[in-house]
C-alpha cells in the first residue's frame, strides 16, 4: 500500500484530496450501478475524517450527502453499511429531513436480525429521531439494551444516555433493563449471537457439521455494565436513597467479592459514585467506607488504586503501594499522598518511613514526589537530615522537579525557623548549581520569604543573596536582589557591608543592572543614619554622572539632587505608596480619548494610591506547592476573579461613551464601585442603581430587571424626587428602556441632574420610583398585546453621600502627610455613637461610611476602651487628599465617643466628611 509523501502532502495533493468540492463531486459513486463497495466506503471515510478534523458542510450540502448515502441501503456489504451508518451519524446534525430514514433504520434493529451493523443502526437512530419519537421505538431499545451481544447491549446503553436529556420520562422507565444489564453474568463477543440465521461471521465458513448461527464466543471484558451502570445512575441521581441502595447492591459486600460488576471500569465507576455518596450523606458514611476497604483487596490493580485514592481524603491508606514493583502504582501513590499532605500532613507521617525508602528510587519523579511529601509532613528532628540526603539528590533531576523541592524547603523553613540557618545553607549551595530562570528565581524567593518572616536569617540570606549577584547571569534577578538590599541592608547593623557588591554591579553590569544599584545606593544614603556613609555614597553617585547609559546618568542626579533636600528624600525614596496601576491606566485612556484635555497636563493627584504591600500582593505568583497535587474526586473550577474598581470604572466610562446624550458631559470623575439594591432579590421587579459624577452633571443608571416571563414592560422609567427641594441638581432628561422581557433584563435607564454649583459636593436622598407600561405576551406568538395598562413600583430611596460618590480610598503615610496638611484646610468635630457595642463596630462603621483607606492597621482595635483610627482618600473633581484621624473610647453604658479631626486641601471636602458622620 502506498503512502503519500511528505513533499506530496505539502504540494497540496492531500489537501485536494480531502477537499470539500472534490468530496461533493465524487458522491456521484453513490448512484453507479453497480455500486462499487470499495469506493463508497473510501468516500464515506472521507466525509467523516474530514468533519472529525473540524470541516463543516452547509446545510444544503450535508442534506445532499445524507441522502446520498441512504441509496445504499440496499447493498449488501457488511463493511459498507457500517460505514454508512457511521456517515449518517454525523452528517444527521446539519442535514434536513433527515427523519425520513427512520423506517429503513428501525429495519435494521429488528431483534432478529443478524447483521454485524445493527449496533451502528441503533447509533444512528439515537441521532436522527425527534426526542418525540422515543417512545414510538421505545420497545426496540428495551430488547436490544438486554441482547446478549454486548456491541448491540452497549449501543443501546450510551444511545439511551444520549436520548435521556431530551425524554427523561421514557428513558427513566428502561431502569428495568438497565439493572438485567448490569447483573448480566455472561455475554456473548461482537460477533456472536444465539439466535438462528446465516453462516459463519459474515455469511463465510458455513458448513453442515456447523450450528447455523454464527458462533457464540464467550466475552471477558464486560463492558456493557459500565455503560449500564452510568445510564442507572443517570436515572436514580436525583434520588440519593435510590442510588445509596444501588451501590450497596453492586458493591459485594465488606470483601467485595459478592459483587456481579465484571468490569474493573465499572467498579471504579461506582467506587466514586461512593466516595461523592460520603460527600453529601455523612449518615451512610461508615457503610460506603466498608465496602471501599473491600474493594482494595480486588484482583484488578486499577480498582485498587481508585478506592485507595477515594479513602485517602480521609486517611493515609495509601502505603500498600509504596513498596510496589510497579513504578506506575509508586508513583500514583506517592503523588496522591502529596497533594494529601498539603491539608492533611498529620494523615500522611505514617507513610514517612517508606517514603524515605522512595528516595534514592531510580524513577526520579517518584522520588521528588518522596522528598516534597517529606518535606511537607516531617518534624523539627528530621529536618537536618532530610536536607543532608536531598543535596546529594538535586543534581539528578530537572529544573522543573527541583522547583518543587525548592517550594517545598521554603514551606518547611517557615514551618521551624529555628532551623533556618542549615536550609540557608542548602539553598545557597543549589544557588550555585546550573539550573535555569525558574528554578535560580524558585530559590531566590525562597530566601525573600525568610527575610521577610524570619528575622534572625536576615542578615546571612543578605549574604548569600550578595554573593549570588557576583555571577548573576539573569538581569530580572540582579535587580530584584538589588531592590531588596535597598529596602533591607540600611536597617541592618552594618550597612557599610553592602555597599561594595552594590557598587560591583555599577562598574561590571549592564545599563539595567547598573541603574537598580544607583537606586539602592541612593536608598542606604536616604536612610543611613551614618554621615560619613552619605558622604561616601554620594561619592560613588558622582562617578555614575560620567556612565554611559542616559538612565543610569539621570538616577545618579536625581539622588544627588535629593540628599540636598529632605522633602524631596521623603516624596521620592521613602514613600511607601505608589500609584494602582489599573486606576493609573484608565486615567490615561479616558485623558487619551478626551480632545479638550489636551490643552491641559495631565492630573494625577487624582489617581488613588495604594501600599507596596498591596501592589506585591496583586502581583504575588502561586506557588507551586499549589500545583504538584494529585487531582482529588471533588474538583471544582476556580471562580473568576472579580473585577477590580478601576476595571469598573473604565467598563462604566466605556459604556457611557456610547450613549450620545453624554458626550458633552467630559471624563466621569467617578462612579459607584457597587450598586446600590433598591429592591429584594425574591421580587418581579429588581432594580440597582449606580452613580456617576461628571464635573458638572451626576447620572443615574438603574439596572431593572423584570423576572415575570409571560409580561412585557414598555417605556421604562424611573421617576427621582429629591427629598430636599434645595438640594443644588436639577433634572436634564430621563433616558428609558422601550422595551423589557425577562429574557431581555437587565435594561439600563438614565437619569441626568445638572450640579447647580460644580464646586460643592452635593449630598442629600432621592425618593425613586419605577414607571412602565405592563403588557401581556400572547403564549403563541410571544408578541405583545396592543393593549396595555400604566404602572408603577416604588422602589428603595438613592443616597448621594461622601463615601463611595465623591470620596475614595487611597493610601498614604499617615504621619508625614498629617503633618504636612498641619496648616491647610481642616474640621474637628466631636460625635457620640450610643448604638455601637465595641471599638471595632465604630470603626466598621465609619471605613463604611467614608469609603477612605485605613492605615496602618488601624482598623483593627488592640484596646477595648481607647483606639485612634487613620484613613486617607481622594476627593473627586480636583478635591485632592483628604485624611482622617478618630480618636474615639468605648464605655459600657454609653457606647463610642468619637473625636472626628480631618485635614484636606480643600475645605468643603473637610466639611464633606464631618457631613457624613453627622
Amino acid at each position: 500500500m502506498a503512502f503519500a509523501s511528505k513533499k506530496e502532502d505539502e504540494s497540496g495533493l492531500s489537501s485536494y484530496y480531502n477537499n470539500k468540492t472534490t468530496v461533493i463531486q465524487e458522491a456521484r459513486v453513490f448512484n453507479d450501478t453497480p455500486v462499487s463497495p470499495r469506493k463508497c466506503r473510501a468516500l464515506l471515510t472521507r466525509i467523516v475524517y474530514m468533519i472529525y478534523v473540524g470541516e463543516t458542510f452547509g446545510t444544503q450540502e450535508a442534506t445532499t450527502l445524507f441522502f446520498g448515502t441512504t441509496k445504499l441501503f440496499q447493498n449488501k456489504d457488511s463493511a459498507l453499511r457500517q460505514a454508512v451508518y457511521l456517515a449518517i451519524k454525523e452528517l444527521a446534525t446539519t442535514a434536513e429531513d433527515v427523519i425520513m430514514v427512520t423506517s429503513s433504520i428501525m429495519k435494521d434493529m429488528q431483534a432478529n436480525s443478524d447483521v454485524i451493523y445493527r449496533p451502528n443502526a441503533i447509533r444512528a437512530l439515537c441521532r436522527i429521531i425527534d426526542p418525540s419519537m422515543a417512545q414510538g421505538v421505545e420497545r426496540f431499545f428495551k430488547a436490544a439494551i438486554v441482547d446478549r451481544n454486548p456491541a448491540i447491549s452497549t449501543a443501546a446503553l450510551v444511545s439511551a444516555y444520549h436520548l435521556f436529556p431530551f425524554a427523561k420520562d421514557v428513558v427513566k422507565r428502561w431502569v428495568n433493563e438497565a439493572q438485567e444489564a448490569v447483573n448480566a453474568k455472561s455475554s456473548s463477543s461482537f460477533f456472536g449471537s444465539s439466535s438462528s440465521g446465516g453462516g459463519g461471521y459474515l455469511g463465510f465458513g458455513a458448513g453442515s457439521n456447523q450450528p447455523s448461527g454464527p458462533q457464540a464466543i464467550q466475552s471477558s471484558s464486560y463492558i456493557a455494565q459500565y455503560h449500564a451502570l452510568g445510564l442507572l445512575y443517570l436515572i436514580r441521581q436525583q434520588d440519593r436513597m435510590a442510588v445509596t441502595k444501588m451501590i450497596q447492591q453492586l458493591g459485594g459486600g465488606k470483601s467485595g467479592a459478592g459483587t456481579t460488576l465484571k468490569n474493573p471500569i465499572a467498579l471504579c465507576m461506582l467506587i466514586r459514585y461512593a466516595a461523592k455518596v460520603i460527600e453529601e450523606d455523612p449518615n451512610v458514611q461508615r457503610q460506603m467506607i466498608e465496602l471501599l476497604e473491600g474493594w482494595l483487596r480486588h484482583k484488578s490493580d486499577m480498582v485498587n488504586y481508585e478506592a485507595a485514592r477515594a479513602i485517602c481524603e480521609l486517611k493515609a491508606f495509601l502505603q500498600l503501594f509504596l513498596s510496589s514493583p510497579k513504578p506506575v502504582l509508586k508513583f500514583a501513590a506517592t503523588r496522591t499522598l502529596a497533594a494529601l499532605a498539603l491539608n492533611h500532613p498529620q494523615a500522611v507521617a505514617t507513610c514517612n518511613v517508606d517514603l524515605e525508602g522512595l528516595i534514592a528510587d531510580s524513577n526520579r519523579s517518584v522520588a521528588t514526589y518522596a522528598i516534597t511529601t517529606l518535606l511537607k509532613t516531617g518534624n523539627e528532628a528530621s529536618v537536618d537530615r532530610l536536607i543532608k540526603q536531598i543535596t546529594g539528590f538535586m543534581a539528578e533531576i530537572s529544573d522543573e522537579f527541583k522547583v518543587i523541592i525548592v517550594d517545598a524547603v521554603r514551606s518547611l523553613c517557615l514551618k521551624f525557623p529555628s532551623k533556618h540557618s542549615s536550609m540557608l545553607t542548602f539553598l545557597s549551595g543549589v544557588l550555585r548549581d546550573e539550573g535555569g530562570y525558574d528554578f535560580k528565581r524558585a530559590v531566590v524567593e525562597a530566601m525573600f520569604d525568610m527575610i521577610k518572616y524570619i528575622g534572625d536569617s536576615k542578615e546571612q540570606a543578605l549574604s548569600h543573596l550578595c554573593e549570588f549577584i557576583e555571577d548573576c547571569e539573569f538581569t530580572k534577578l540582579s535587580v530584584r536582589i538589588l531592590h531588596l538590599l535597598g529596602l533591607e541592608g540600611p536597617k541592618s547593623p552594618q550597612p557599610a557591608k553592602y555597599i561594595r557588591f552594590i557598587y560591583n554591579r555599577v562598574v561590571l553590569e549592564n545599563a539595567t543592572v547598573r541603574a537598580a544599584a544607583v537606586t539602592s545606593l541612593a536608598k542606604f544614603g536616604v536612610n543611613s543614619a551614618e554621615v560619613g556613609l552619605k558622604r561616601s555614597i554620594s561619592v560613588l553617585l558622582r562617578r555614575c554622572l560620567d556612565d554611559v547609559d542616559d538612565e543610569v546618568r539621570d538616577r545618579a542626579a536625581l539622588y544627588l539632587k535629593v540628599f540636598k533636600e529632605k522633602p524631596l528624600a521623603d516624596a521620592y525614596v521613602k514613600e511607601e505608596s505608589v500609584f494602582s496601576l489599573a486606576a493609573l491606566e484608565a486615567k490615561l485612556v479616558a485623558y487619551v480619548k478626551d480632545p479638550s484635555a489636551s490643552s491641559e497636563p495631565l492630573d494625577v493627584s487624582s489617581v488613588p494610591k495604594i501600599s507596596r504591600a498591596q501592589a506585591a500582593q496583586e502581583a504575588a505568583r502561586p506557588s507551586s506547592l499549589d500545583t504538584i497535587g494529585a487531582p482529588i474526586a471533588k474538583s471544582t473550577s476556580p471562580a473568576p476573579q472579580a473585577p477590580t474598581a478601576a476595571e469598573k470604572q473604565s467598563a462604566y466610562a466605556q459604556q457611557l461613551a456610547e450613549v450620545p446624550e453624554f458626550a458633552p458631559y467630559g471624563t466621569i470623575l467617578n462612579s459607584t464601585a457597587t450598586p446600590a439594591q433598591l429592591t429584594e432579590s425574591e421580587t418581579e421587579y429588581q432594580v440597582t442603581c449606580v452613580k456617576h459624577i461628571f464635573k458638572e452633571h451626576i447620572v443615574f443608571q438603574f439596572n431593572v430587571s423584570n423576572t415575570i416571563p409571560d409580561t412585557v414592560l414598555e417605556q421604562v422609567s424611573v421617576i427621582m424626587t429629591p427629598q430636599d427641594e434645595e438640594i443644588g441638581l436639577t433634572e436634564d432628561f430621563i433616558i428609558p428602556f422601550p422595551s423589557l422581557t425577562s429574557a431581555s433584563s437587565p435594561g439600563i435607564v438614565y437619569v441626568s441632574f445638572t450640579r447647580e454649583n460644580p464646586t460643592q459636593y452635593t449630598i442629600g436622598s432621592f425618593g425613586c420610583t419605577l414607571k412602565f407600561i405592563s403588557k401581556e405576551l400572547d403564549p403563541t406568538t410571544q408578541e405583545p398585546e396592543e393593549e396595555g395598562y400604566e404602572d408603577e413600583y416604588q422602589v428603595e430611596d438613592v443616597e448621594l453621600s461622601a463615601g463611595g460618590d465623591y470620596i475614595i480610598p487611597s493610601y498614604a503615610t499617615f504621619g508625614s502627610e498629617w503633618d504636612r496638611m498641619r496648616s491647610g484646610p481642616s474640621a474637628t468635630e466631636t460625635f457620640l455613637l450610643g448604638a455601637m457595642e465595641s471599638l471595632k463596630a465604630a470603626c466598621d462603621s465609619i471605613v463604611e461610611v467614608l469609603n477612605m483607606e485605613p492605615l496602618g492597621g488601624s482598623e483593627i482595635p488592640t484596646s477595648d476602651s481607647v483606639h485612634t483610627l487613620q484613613l486617607s482618600g481622594l476627593a473627586t473633581g480636583g478635591g485632592g487628599k483628604v485624611l482622617a484621624r478618630c480618636r474615639m473610647t468605648y464605655s459600657r453604658g454609653t457606647g463610642v465617643t468619637i473625636e472626628l479631626g480631618v485635614r484636606a486641601e480643600k475645605q468643603e471636602v473637610c466639611d464633606l466628611v464631618v457631613a457624613a458622620i453627622a
